[in-house]
């Protein structure tokens, strides 16, 4: 008798009996059974059985196992992001679930999960098992999503990627042992084929032909069955998901030719081809482990980002911070003290307290030199130590640092294909099952109509399938896309999504802004235009409240002053209250009644000041005046400041490279007409436009993309001041260093800041699409030469099985190409600024 649950077969003696709602008789083998079935049919879940098609193994409700560890401030720091959707702040995790063997097993988790109240979304990938959650914490703590996962008989555990490598070096020795394996029976079966083939042509008894081909059959078998088990286990669950791939034409292909030999074999009519199964199964084999390998080789950049962070950290005592115990990175607070040692990397964003550090900012901005960092200035994770010992302050938790989220961003990128991607996919799929239907209409016309009998009919059939393989087709986006995002951050760059490699490439026009982004964002004083009189000082306070770069011009001038102390000390600086900013307008703050305000000549005359009439040039214009408070007629003009900013180094050869490929460019700035034109010509932009606030820029860009929909735009800026028009475009690019808000504004991040950097992005999105553009018509070449050669007869299945692998490494290498990438530098290239 069989449990109502597991569907296991049990004596009677070993079921409990036990009665539904309905009155029918049920049997559970264990408490464990019969707890999910009757939690089944309370969720109105019991079509799960229906979809049920092997038996499972009894649950194991492990009440032992701590649970409490996945609500741990560290477990939560490590391993669960924060995320924002619809204003509300849910949490996502990655987890991957054990004892899943079928859809059915799938179906059943994700819809336990969905109908748990505080559970957002759950969607399990049937290929690893990962299962990716988001859930609100402030309904149920991820325990109760793990314990809710083991009460249906089935357990969960986290998504790490040291636990992933792990998995991947066992993956790779399973493939190893396998093509081990038919290696071996190759090798040996080959021998055999030899005395066959002699005998065929020099004559053989039936009895010698006999053990022959027995000896065959035993060779071939582990071959098949255990080198080729992956082909079959793929086949079998592609199938119970509906998807027909590669694997499928490999399985069927070895099969029946498997199957025909062993009946030509027994009944000894016609010849055997069992070595010919054999070497299809391991010379596809090779191919596959191959690919793995390639793909794996391809990631190690990605994947090797998880350990450029130290996994334990020395804490410094609060009482006595000459005393430190090591640490978790994960369980360091705001505000605790941290000990650095010589050739150590920062872990933590934070605040240096010793007074100076020389450091190593390679992973984050590519900067070949290091910096030298002072008392109180900011340090980054992912810095390295060259000093000695050092103290810093930890001014966010791990999970929110800099190093931290660049890890999880570039890990997460290829979890989202390009498109052209699931058009690849798509076809494939197709593909295999039109080429199915070719071999089985090739057998036919064969047969019926070619009157070559069943063996050489089957034998065509056979090879039209395994020359078919459309795995070079389903590898021609991912292999290119690994190895693009892989060589993308080792220049600088990082993509939030594998999709925008494409967008990229595609891109019909690009939008700059102007100071930061194409110019050096340092403008310097050239002219002052009254020279009036006024108090520098208090001028001096008043700028350095803004962190805008024109108000930091003003600071170098004044500075550069000699009657105006350069240092720090703000003791005795004036007290200005009430300081406000306008974005791409001005300034504004309060000393007693007297009211400052800075700013642009438009601002300012908002603001209720007179003009005079100047002769001004083509810089950007910073105005400073006064006026009393609550009394408009008292306002004074008392300095116009003309500032000229420097193209970047690259400027106008990056704009001349874009408009080679087609580009259309164009630039959007906050400054007046005369400072924008003057950059657009010197750098030959085409199209620019002044006098924008950000929400005026990203009016434009929305206007812009209505008129244009089929059109890609691409947006570059600092990441801060233009956030709404980074929103509105279709792949926004923010010049970063480091920045945590560029990250989070933009889809592409130049760490370094550099227009080579920004062109190296460029130039790899082009190759990769270019680099999968190949590889699909190579694998379509490929099949349209070939399988009308099958078809015709004129390929047997060994040599098929060596094409097939051959065009899967083909495309493989044209992938690889992309590592050969030499990306231009500032000092690979002679710069030219316009």
């Amino acid at each position: 008798m069989r449990c109502s649950h597991c569907q296991l077969e049990y004596d009677d003696s070993q079921l409990s009996t036990r009665y539904n709602e309905q009155g029918e008789e049920l049997h559970f083998c264990c408490n464990g059974c019969e707890s999910v079935y009757f939690l089944l049919q309370d969720c109105s879940l019991t079509s799960f059985y229906d979809k049920l098609t092997s038996p499972l193994a009894p649950p194991t409700l492990d009440t032992h196992n701590d649970l409490k560890r996945f609500d741990t401030d560290a477990f939560m720091q490590k391993y669960v992001h924060t995320i924002t959707k619809d204003d509300a702040e849910l949490c996502e995790v990655h987890l991957i679930i054990s004892g899943i063997h079928c859809a059915a097993c799938i179906w059943l988790n994700e819809k336990i999960l969905l109908a748990q109240e505080g559970i957002i979304s759950a969607s399990i990938n049937y290929t690893n098992n990962k299962a990716s959650i988001v859930w609100d914490r402030n309904k149920l703590p991820l325990s109760a999503i793990v314990a809710l996962i083991q009460s249906i008989g089935y357990d969960a555990y986290v998504y790490d990627s040291r636990i992933q490598e792990s998995a991947d070096k066992k993956q790779m020795k399973e493939y190893y042992i396998r093509v081990i394996v038919a290696l071996f029976c190759t090798m040996n079966i080959m021998w055999v084929a030899i005395a066959q083939y002699s005998g065929y042509f020099l004559g053989i008894t039936k009895e010698a032909k006999d053990i022959l081909n027995l000896a065959s059959f035993i060779l071939c078998t582990p071959a098949l069955f255990y080198s080729g088990w992956v082909f079959f286990r793929s086949s079998y669950y592609g199938l119970k998901n509906g998807f027909v791939g590669m694997d499928l034409l490999v399985a069927v292909g070895s099969t029946l030719t498997y199957i025909y030999s062993l009946y030509a074999a027994l009944t000894r009519s016609g010849e055997t081809y069992f070595e010919s199964v054999s070497m299809i199964i391991t010379f596809v084999l090779i191919g596959k482990f191959l690919e793995v390998r390639a793909r794996k080789n391809a990631g190690d950049s990605l994947d090797k980002l998880s350990h450029l962070l130290p996994t334990s950290i020395e804490l410094c005592d609060k009482q006595n911070p000459h005393l430190t115990h090591q640490v978790a990175p994960e369980e360091v607070q705001i505000g605790d003290m941290i000990l650095v040692r010589a050739g150590e990397k920062i872990a933590i964003d934070g605040i240096l307290l010793s007074q100076r550090a020389i450091f190593d900012t390679k992973a984050i901005s590519g900067e070949s030199l290091p910096i030298e960092s002072k008392k109180g200035d900011e340090i980054l994770s992912g810095y390295v130590n060259l000093n000695h010992q050092i103290f810093y302050q930890a001014t966010k938790i791990f999970s929110q640092s800099l190093m931290s989220h660049i890890i999880a961003l570039v890990s997460s990128s290829l979890n989202h294909r390009p498109h052209i991607q699931n058009l690849a996919n798509s076809l494939s799929q197709y593909f295999s099952r039109i080429i199915l239907s070719i071999a089985l209409l090739c057998f036919l016309g064969w047969y019926f109509v070619g009157n070559v009998g069943a063996e050489k009919s089957l034998m065509i059939a056979i090879s039209v399938i395994i020359i078919a393989c459309p795995c070079a087709l389903a590898l021609a986006t991912p292999i290119a896309s690994v190895v693009g995002i892989g060589e993308s951050y080792h220049y600088n760059i990082l993509f939030k999504q594998a999709r925008f490699l494409e967008s990229l490439a595609k891109a019909n026009i690009v939008v700059f802004d102007k100071t930061g982004t194409l110019t050096q964002g340092a403008p310097r004083v050239q002219k002052c235009h009254i020279g009036g009189s006024y108090d520098k000082d208090l001028l001096l306070a008043f700028v350095r409240l803004s962190k805008h770069p024109v108000a930091e011009g003003i600071v170098h001038f004044l500075q550069s002053q000699n009657d105006i102390n350069q240092s720090d000390n703000t003791c005795n600086a004036p007290v200005l209250e009430q300081f406000e900013q306008f974005d791409a307008q001005g300034i504004s703050a309060y000393m007693g009644d007297c009211k400052l305000v800075g700013g642009n000549l438009a601002f300012l005359r908002a603001q209720g000041f007179a003009i005079p009439k100047l002769s001004l040039g083509g810089g950007m214009i910073f105005g400073f005046g006064m006026q009393q408070k609550d009394t408009q007629n008292q306002s004074e003009i008392c300095e116009i400041f003309e500032l000229y900013d420097e193209p970047k180094p690259y400027a106008k050869t990056l704009i001349e490279s874009l408009h080679q490929r087609g580009i259309a460019t164009a630039l959007l700035s906050g400054d007046r007409i005369e400072s924008v034109e003057q950059i657009s010509s010197l750098i030959a932009i085409q199209e620019s436009h002044h006098s924008l606030s950000p929400l005026q820029k990203a009016d434009w860009i929305e206007s812009y993309r209505q008129k244009h929909p089929q059109n890609v735009l691409v947006m570059v800026g600092d990441g801060i001041n233009d956030a709404p028009a980074l929103s509105k475009s279709d792949i926004a690019i923010s010049m970063g260093a480091g920045s945590d808000i560029a990250i989070l504004s933009s889809d592409v991040v130049i760490l370094d800041d550099k227009l080579t950097t920004l062109h190296n992005a460029f130039e790899i999105a082009h190759r990769t699409y270019s680099s999968i553009k190949q590889n699909i018509i190579l694998s379509i070449g490929y099949n349209a030469l070939s399988v009308p050669l099958a078809v015709a007869g004129l390929v047997i299945p060994l040599f098929a099985a060596l094409s097939m692998s051959f065009s899967s490494l083909i495309v493989v290498l044209n992938s690889m190409r992309l590592k050969h990438f030499k990306g231009i530098t500032l000092e690979s290239k002679k710069v030219k600024n316009g």
